[in-house]
């Protein structure tokens, strides 16, 4: 059962569970790592037989399977996945930043140039569940933002064939080229290359802690977007909420996985309570009951605070990845809410509403990283370029200030590089 606390008496260090790693993965993922590094795609087709269960001879995945995946998925579910793709496009498309030029002043120019990166790495995670969503969410941006080539990877069923709605999912998104790879061994083909799996520059998208730990250990050989955790939901309610409705929406958290946090912050111990009976009555009808179980009873927390205010206050200090405002007038609150990765407004807006069609980004900041860091978007699939020109003239009006800071610096040279330029 959940547990309930007052705020004054809660353990504020332990709000969220976020220690809960297991252990040796550094380990593990530095051995894999290593191994795919040296032997490549025999490294790959040997971890899909231990930790997959399947037999590879190919690792690509072809076109025919890609048709054939998408013929098997239901037509109305195909509708859903283009409504999905429509609305996440729909929002992502307003990200889209461009460049700037400065030249006001007399023989200088100045700018920034917006240039996408050429190829990403998408990795879709598979395991207990497929996400097709995560798809859309993280391919979507990338080629808003013009990558030339999106690579995904994901784990194999046991027959050697890829979940069909990912394949279908991919197809609408546009992803170029797709890989029967998964967990770290996927991540280190991705940064590394290997005979078939092409290398690339950024690695998106969420995973197990082993997935997580790769994109650590691989980070400075390419990028990443970020280290993602197991997921979390906060829900700010106040005395008026239907427990029902915020039981349900703590559970659609807590499915995800038995390290899943799912916290509801309320002043009223009436609705914590009834939230408290309603868990115990909705976790035995879900499919995936013992993962819930687990979640909520190790990870789950309700905590009630003496007003909005200061359940405001500890919405921020636990800056979590998913907030839902579950009150009257959210937006009265919302400038209030300066650390969370997504946020619900309002009492008709479950987070499932942003994992699936909403149109915002469902990869997001865990740990409460939130206090630094953003949900995914057209942002992570670009760099950005400088430029600087001076005229010989424009040049002449600087180098002595330039000549002073380099040798304040003890740069001589530096000095030297601009005032040679402008001797009389």
């Amino acid at each position: 059962m959940i547990k309930i606390f007052k705020y004054e008496e809660v353990n504020r260090s332990q709000l969220f569970i976020r220690d809960n790693i297991p252990q040796n993965v550094e380990g593990v993922v530095s051995k894999i790592i290593a191994d795919v590094i040296k032997n490549g795609d025999s490294a790959l087709i040997k971890y899909a037989e231990k930790f997959d269960k399947c037999s590879l001879s190919a690792l690509e995945v072809t076109k025919e399977e890609i048709e054939e995946a998408f013929s098997l998925v239901e037509k109305e579910f195909i509708s859903v996945l283009r409504l999905a793709a429509e609305n996440i496009r729909h929002f992502h498309e307003k990200q889209v930043r461009t460049g700037f030029i400065i030249n006001d002043q007399k023989g200088v120019v100045m700018g920034q140039k917006i240039i996408p990166i050429e190829k990403v790495g998408l990795y879709v995670p598979g395991g207990t569940a497929a996400y097709p969503s995560t798809v859309l969410m993280d391919s979507i941006p990338a080629k808003i933002a013009g990558c030339e080539e999106i690579v995904m990877v994901t784990p194999p069923m046991e027959n050697g064939k890829i979940n069909p709605s990912i394949l279908a999912a991919a197809k609408i998104a546009g992803v170029d080229r797709i890989f029967k790879v998964g967990g770290a061994q996927a991540v280190a083909a991705l940064a590394y290359g290997t005979e078939s799996v092409p290398k690339v520059d950024k690695i998106v998208g969420p995973g197990n802690a082993f997935v997580a730990e790769a994109k650590k250990q691989v980070f400075g050989k390419v990028s990443i977007d970020m280290i993602a955790g197991p997921s979390e939901i906060l829900v700010v309610a106040d005395e008026s909420c239907n427990a029902e409705y915020v039981a349900a929406d703590l559970l659609s958290q807590a499915e995800h996985d038995k390290m899943a946090t799912a916290v509801l912050v309320t002043n009223s111990m009436t609705l914590a309570e009834n939230v408290s009976q309603e868990l115990e009555k909705q976790i035995p009808l879900l499919p995936r009951a013992e993962i819930a179980r687990t979640s909520i009873d190790n990870c789950g927390k309700i905590i009630v605070a003496d007003s909005l205010d200061v359940v405001i206050e500890i919405a921020n200090e636990l800056a979590p990845e998913h907030l839902e405002l579950c009150v009257d007038n959210p937006f009265d609150y919302l400038d209030s809410i300066k650390h969370a990765g997504s946020i619900f407004m309002g009492k008709n807006c479950p987070e499932a509403l942003g994992d699936y069609l909403a149109g915002p980004n469902h990869t997001l900041p865990t740990s409460g990283t939130a206090r630094f860091s953003s949900p995914l978007s057209v942002d992570d699939f670009v760099k950005k370029t400088q430029y600087t020109y001076f005229t010989k003239e424009a040049l002449a009006n600087v180098a002595d200030s330039v000549a002073v800071f380099a040798e304040k610096e003890g740069l001589s040279a530096h000095a030297r590089s601009a005032t040679v330029r402008v001797k009389k």
